[in-house]
């Protein structure tokens, strides 16, 4: 009888930690890690020579790397992509609020209940059908939380928060105040919480040029006690250790490196390099920060326990941008360092050596943020999970931003009805090779859409001067070669598609804030 309860007891036991080690593989924490700014030239794996990235880096030789992912051209829309699955391209698939609203709390003309009020009485209520990113985890019991500058317009409500699936959150509501790093106030799950110490209204946004007296400015720490990616990482460590034992979904949409540059210190790797100016060397220790943050996050899962059934996805909302000017270093508006001559996107496209950037931060690519030319849009996308990942992988998979909601519904298991434009890239991820790919991806810009095929082909629109370019990006990542003398053909298929993806209007393809965003103020009820 005794060997009978044992063997019972061993079978029951053996089971048990089956089913628990079945469903910690079927549940893998999710951690997305959201840089802003951050062009792929930036990170040491792909060859910045200034700059050492070294635990991103590590996230790419232990995991995978997308090298044909694509993001927006600004903040906004390519958040909202990312959260929605849809597509910027079309301005019918959701809107974007105006910027500004919120330093009013601290100018007393507004509180954050009438704010909250305005935002949500200006803003068409989402499809009751729609399912968002944070959404599709917590459908799947997961556990999330957003931390840092939150959601996709230039200011966001509590009610748009929940209702995108986010169970807690910590951050900036509104986009323009997260231009500053030392904010009197944020918002935590809807309640304004202050900051000691903080005590600037604008969150004591810097100034861009680099002078004497614009140094001086960036370094009276007058008001300005508590950097707020401090503030985030304490709360994303926090979030992590708390939901250790449950399956949890984190999004860490982080303020750096955008600009305008501010730092509490500069990095010891910089402060003696005689190649970059003062406002460089602070703008290279943001990123360096960030990289270390990452390293932060690695080091915290290990010594939890649970690093090898954790997903970690680093990526970026745009390309790069460069936040400083310096007299015969870089101009702003860009210009051409040699000939003084304005860039303009077409005739005269950026490229580092001509406008100043030390950094290559957009990897030799034509152009910046805000532009549909690679250097704008294309972003790194890396991914590292022990368990399901091998170890230096390397994919060429086309990836938009609005593939994120229906790749996280695979990996959560959500059997759900999801309206996305985007596609899974899940079984890529995991060696499995995707079954499903895009055709083509498009995005929109200020100057005009532009459509990237699975096969390496691009057209891109300026409107402004009704100009289309034509370029095979294999064998022309820099856009130098405009094709589409060349290929007429080509060209009117791929501007059938595209006119498509853009709501049947090619002119609806031009991404203005005009279109699809929403003045609070002026458009909400009284």
């Amino acid at each position: 009888m005794r060997n009978m309860m044992n063997k019972l007891f061993f079978t029951v036991a053996f089971l048990f930690g089956y089913l628990a080690n079945a469903q910690q593989e079927k549940h893998p924490n999710i951690i997305l890690i959201y840089a802003d700014d951050l062009g792929k030239g930036v990170l040491s794996h792909y060859g910045q020579k200034i700059i050492s990235t070294p635990h991103i880096d590590q996230l790419a030789q232990e995991g995978i790397t997308f090298e044909n992912a694509y993001s927006g051209m600004v903040c906004a829309p390519s958040r909202a992509s990312l959260i929605s699955g849809l597509r910027d391209s079309d301005p019918t698939n959701f809107e974007i609020t105006k910027a500004g609203i919120y330093k009013k709390i601290s100018d007393g003309k507004y509180t954050n209940q009438q704010i909250q009020h305005k935002i949500n009485t200006a803003l068409t209520p989402p499809n009751k059908n729609a399912v968002f990113l944070g959404e599709v985890a917590q459908k799947q019991g997961y556990v999330t939380g957003q931390f840092g500058k939150l959601e996709w317009g230039f200011a966001t409500s509590h009610e748009q928060m929940v209702r995108h699936g986010w169970d807690e959150y910590y951050g900036y509501l509104d986009h323009v105040r997260a231009h500053g790093f030392y904010p009197p106030f944020l918002f935590r799950n809807g309640e304004v919480e202050y900051i000691e110490g903080n005590t600037h209204a604008d969150c004591g946004k810097t100034k861009e040029k680099e002078t004497p007296e614009k140094y001086k400015e960036r370094w009276n720490m007058d008001g300005k006690r508590v950097y707020s990616q401090h503030l985030f990482m304490d709360n994303v460590l926090n979030f992590i250790s708390k939901n250790k034992d449950n399956p949890f979904f984190l999004y860490f949409p982080t303020q750096l490196p955008h600009g305008p540059v501010s730092v509490p210190a500069v990095h010891p790797d910089f402060a003696n390099n005689k190649q970059l100016t003062t406002i460089e060397k602070e703008y290279a220790s943001m990123v360096k920060m960030l990289d270390d943050n990452v390293g932060q996050i690695m080091a915290h899962l290990k010594n939890l326990g649970i690093d090898e059934n954790t997903l970690v996805i680093f990526t970026s909302d745009n390309g790069h941008e460069i936040y400083y000017s310096k007299e015969g270093r870089v101009s702003k508006p860009y210009k051409n360092v040699k000939t003084g001559e304005r860039f303009d996107d077409l005739k005269a496209k950026f490229y580092s050596e001509l406008g100043g950037d030390v950094f290559d931060g957009n990897g030799g690519r034509a152009g910046l943020k805000r532009s549909n030319l690679q250097g704008g849009i294309q972003t790194p996308l890396i991914a590292r999970w022990p368990k399901k990942i091998a170890k230096g992988q390397q994919s060429n998979l086309l990836v938009a931003n609005y593939d994120f909601v229906a790749t996280i519904a695979d990996v959560t298991g959500y059997n759900g009805k999801v309206k996305t434009d985007g596609l899974s890239f899940y079984k890529e991820l995991i060696g499995k090779e995707n079954t499903k790919e895009h055709d083509y991806v498009v995005y929109a810009s200020f100057i005009g859409p532009t459509i990237i095929t699975n096969d390496g082909w691009k057209l891109r629109t300026h409107l402004p001067k009704n100009a289309f370019e034509l370029f095979y990006l294999p064998d022309d990542y820099r856009e130098e070669k405009d094709l589409s003398q060349q290929y007429p053909e080509k060209v009117k298929v791929l501007k059938k598609e595209m006119t498509k993806a853009c709501a049947g209007d090619l002119e609806n393809g031009v991404f203005t804030f005009g279109k699809n965003s929403v003045d609070v103020e002026k458009s909400s009820k009284k």
